[in-house]
């Protein structure tokens, strides 16, 4: 398997085409990337920005310059040795007309050949819903959308079709009893409302306020969306169909590997895994594998499945463990008191993600969470044994379990529970016995669902029933547990990351996908133990620092993880300008508080404090984008499905004072100033980062904008246009065989980190097998600011690479730096060294940052006060 040196990942859409991205081939060449990482190339709904709301798996978009535009990309790009990397989306599509499959269910119910595709249950509960699919598209309730002609029978092009808002739903086959005059059916008489309301009840599907989805809606949605449909890719002709495009451009060499979106949500990830690993190898006659890796939230202490044959996750845990290095241990208890003093809430973030997860059960997945529970109360009817338990118990004791349960979902389906799956189930078992008492009975029932949810094999018992047709007591467990692993990842997605870290802020920096709540730092033992464990089991995972579903641009977090190194002195700051900010609201003094460190961490290099017109007023205008967006997803003063007006129009008049009153422009001075004299250490802490991701164990991705400063928010802010005319000017001034450039200019502007990108990723371009095979061996740092080191070595062969960077000293050094004061920087880092390893060839040993080759002591020691004097990070090679 040829796996990627370097990727770079790019947002496809209509203003970034296939074209446009063949256009900056030259640049990503020149940096080092060695695949391009394309967002997903299949026909998307109309007007998508992202591609996961997919409508044809069998064509390439037509938006995006269709097979064309990605056949003379892949030339071009294979011509300057660079591969393709495709991101597919097997897990849902979009449920609209659009999408062939869908209308095709719509129009003709379960007997559409297409209806296997879709994870549809057609006999819930509800008779009404019987043989039919909840379509929650309305905007008021059924009755006034008939009423007000909301729901209208129209022709388009030459057929009579369901209107409402943009879309045109077909009608099934039989014949209209009045032909094709779609007058008689006008909303605005009683007879027309009438011959509608009759003419819809004979559909296959059922029309209704889009609130009733989480009560009502009978088909796996992608979290809680309504506009995406599950797809269910373990039936074999649905697999086919959904990767049959893709195995041929792979089989044609146009693709070189595969970016699986949401494995979690597949019924059965390891056998799919498995099944798309072959088909890939036999596309190409078993003479090369695929790299193929998934996206996969893992929680702290969680590891990837050994069963799967895939190369690792897209990089979401490395982002998560790079950041806690970068983190000062010292400053989460006050910091925590801090915001537990704002938010008026002590309990902790274990006890606050509980009643995220409630509320998810309760409000956002009550059709989820009741359907297995229905199906575990059929299981017990069936056994004398348990047939005791009534739908109330079960419910109730599921929902605590849900509510505790602490990774994304279990496996048990491939075989049974692993080792990994037992021990977190036994995890959330003991708190959800805490968490119900006492109860006997309860503690029982908890047991005995966990046994049901185990995978493992059941007596035998009566035949089980689901949608009227009989089933094997295995089957109905199957179902069950199909069930429960497909709730269980977008209630933790959900709970965590789009309601916690949007409600609860000690330090913004490590509310991040991937991240863990109860982590705030890392050791760099810690650190290192994990990159040594990702080396071992997936060499080739991708490490990300930046992603297009990221909360905070990578060096937004590397500034505010700079306030962890000076928390008290933050903390009273903040006690000033807290009040003062929430004061033209009124808003809430918490809510204040995450917009103080959205303020800070995001303020542009380029934007002065007493800056003011466009430049100031766009800067705002992403702030307050985001703000809305935090405040909704909280849930706590308004949300998306309830806004509460008054309080988002009091959260804007804090921004606008910014910029529209005499105490909000002193203010955000006062802020701004702050912001642009901790901006150099943050640039360290990015420095630090960056080197890392593109010289430890693993595949460095480097995400659309972040070859330069990436202050970015929040989607839609981190997809923004990226400005490559201004990155490809920077480059052509760069020497790429001399010293990086460290003047004050190249700190300002991102040069430096751009230039060390280059740097490190011309390292794995000119010695691939050493990043690719070498091994990781973490060196030991001695004197005065040992604590502040980084090293480790990358070896191969007799050829090495020693890398230095530095951690928790981002303030002391930044302005030393950042304005090219060497001496300072030496200053700090003298009597403090680096031991390399007996045996090591030191004669050739080069700094290929600085181009200068360091002294190595009698003992083989480094001293960092002339390694470290121009740049805060070392990259040596040794051969």
């Amino acid at each position: 398997m040829n796996a990627p040196r370097a990727t770079a990942r790019l947002q496809l859409h209509a203003g970034f085409t296939l074209d446009d991205a063949r256009e900056q081939l030259p640049y990503h060449a020149a940096l080092g990337v060695s695949h391009l990482y394309l967002s997903p190339i299949t026909e998307a709904r109309d007007g998508s920005t992202h591609g996961y709301d997919v409508i044809d798996h069998q064509r390439v978009s037509a938006v995006l310059g269709g097979d064309a535009a990605l056949r003379r990309l892949a030339v071009a790009a294979h011509a300057l040795g660079i591969g393709l990397i495709a991101d597919i989306v097997p897990n849902h599509m979009a449920a609209d007309p659009a999408n062939a499959w869908w209308a095709d269910v719509l129009r003709l119910g379960p007997r559409s050949p297409h209806a296997r595709a879709f994870d549809i249950d057609w006999q819930p509960p509800d008779p009404a819903l019987h043989g039919k699919v909840l379509l929650p598209v309305l905007p008021q309730p059924y009755g006034a959308c008939l009423q007000t002609g909301a729901i209208r029978l129209v022709q388009d092009a030459g057929e009579c079709v369901v209107a409402v808002g943009d879309q045109r739903l077909p009608l099934a086959p039989e014949p209209m009893a009045d032909g094709q005059d779609v007058a008689r059916y006008a909303p605005r008489t009683a007879d027309g409302r009438a011959r509608l309301h009759d003419l819809l009840e004979r559909q296959h599907y059922r029309l209704a306020w889009w609130r009733t989805a989480s009560d009502q809606i009978n088909w796996r949605r992608f979290f809680e969306i309504s506009e995406l449909v599950g797809v269910r890719v373990e039936d074999d002709a649905v697999f086919d169909a959904v990767h049959g495009m893709v195995l041929r451009l792979y089989q044609e060499g146009v693709l070189d590997g595969l970016r699986i979106d949401h494995v979690d949500g597949l019924a059965c990830p390891g056998a799919y895994l498995r099944r798309l690993r072959q088909a890939l190898t036999q596309a190409r006659g078993g003479r090369a594998s695929a790299w193929l890796i998934v996206e996969k939230i893992l929680a702290d202490g969680e590891t990837l499945d050994y069963r799967w044959p895939a190369d690792g996750t897209t990089g979401y845990d490395f982002m998560d463990q790079v950041g806690a290095l970068l983190h000062a241990p010292g400053a989460h208890a006050p910091l925590t008191a801090f915001w537990n003093a704002l938010s008026g809430d002590p309990r902790d973030a274990s006890a606050q993600l509980q009643d995220a997860r409630h509320r998810m059960l309760s409000r956002h997945f009550p059709a989820e969470r009741l359907a297995l529970a229905r199906a575990l109360a059929g299981v017990a009817q069936r056994d004398p044994g348990t047939r005791d338990w009534t739908l109330a118990a079960i419910d109730r004791v599921l929902t605590a379990w849900l509510a505790v349960f602490p990774v994304y979902r279990t496996y048990a389906e491939d075989g049974g529970r692993s080792l990994a799956d037992a021990h977190w189930c036994a995890a959330a078992l003991d708190q959800a016995r805490a968490a119900l008492g006492p109860d006997t009975a309860d503690a029982c029932l908890l047991t005995q669902i966990d046994q049901w949810l185990s995978g493992a094999s059941q007596d035998e018992g009566p035949a089980a029933e689901r949608g009227g047709a009989p089933l094997a007591p295995a089957d109905a467990l199957a179902h069950c547990l199909r069930r429960f692993q497909q709730l269980t990842p977008p209630l933790a997605a959900k709970a965590l990351e789009d309601t916690l870290f949007y409600r609860r802020g000690p330090l913004l920096s490590r509310n991040e996908v991937g991240s863990s709540p109860d982590r705030f730092s890392l050791s760099p033992d810690a650190f290192h133990a994990l990159c040594a464990e990702r080396a071992a089991t997936h060499p080739h995972a991708m490490l990300a620092t930046g992603t297009h579903d990221h909360k905070r641009g990578e060096d937004t977090r590397a500034r505010l993880a700079v306030l962890s190194e000076a928390p008290h002195a933050w903390i009273g700051l903040a006690q000033a300008w807290v009040p003062r900010l929430a004061r033209p609201g009124p808003i809430a003094q918490a809510d204040a508080y995450l917009l103080l460190q959205c303020l800070v961490g995001a303020w542009p290099l380029g934007l002065a404090a007493d800056g003011s017109g466009g430049p100031l007023a766009e800067y705002l205008e992403r702030i307050a984008q985001w703000q809305q967006k935090a405040l909704r997803e909280a849930k706590l003063r308004t949300s998306w499905t309830d806004p509460d007006p008054a309080y988002e129009e009091a959260a804007r008049r804090c921004i606008d004072a910014l910029k529209d009153t005499e105490d909000g422009c002193a203010l955000r001075r006062e802020i701004a100033q702050y912001a642009l004299r901790i901006a150099p250490a943050g640039m360290v802490n990015s420095l630090a980062q960056t080197a890392l991701r593109c010289t430890l164990p693993g595949v460095p991705d480097l995400y659309q904008g972040t070859d330069l400063w990436d202050f970015s928010l929040v989607d839609p802010d981190n997809r923004r246009p990226v400005d490559y005319p201004a990155r490809t000017r920077l480059l052509a001034l760069d020497d790429a065989d001399g010293p990086i450039p460290t003047g004050t200019e190249a700190w300002q502007t991102g040069a430096v980190k751009q230039a060390l990108i280059r740097r490190a990723l011309t390292l794995r371009t000119r010695d691939p097998a050493l990043f690719h095979h070498g091994r990781y061996a973490p060196l030991a740092a001695h004197g005065p600011q040992a604590a502040h080191v980084l090293a480790y070595l990358r070896r191969h062969e007799a050829r090495s690479v020693l890398v230095i960077a530095p951690r928790l000293c981002a303030l002391a050094l930044g302005a030393s730096y950042a304005h090219g004061q060497s001496t300072q920087a030496r200053r700090f880092w003298d009597g403090t060294h680096v031991r390399l390893p007996a045996g090591l060839p030191t004669d050739g040993l080069l700094n290929t940052l600085s181009g200068r080759r360091p002294g190595v002591g009698g003992a083989g020691d480094l001293d960092l006060g002339e390694l470290l004097r121009d740049c805060p990070i070392a990259l040596c090679v040794a051969a």
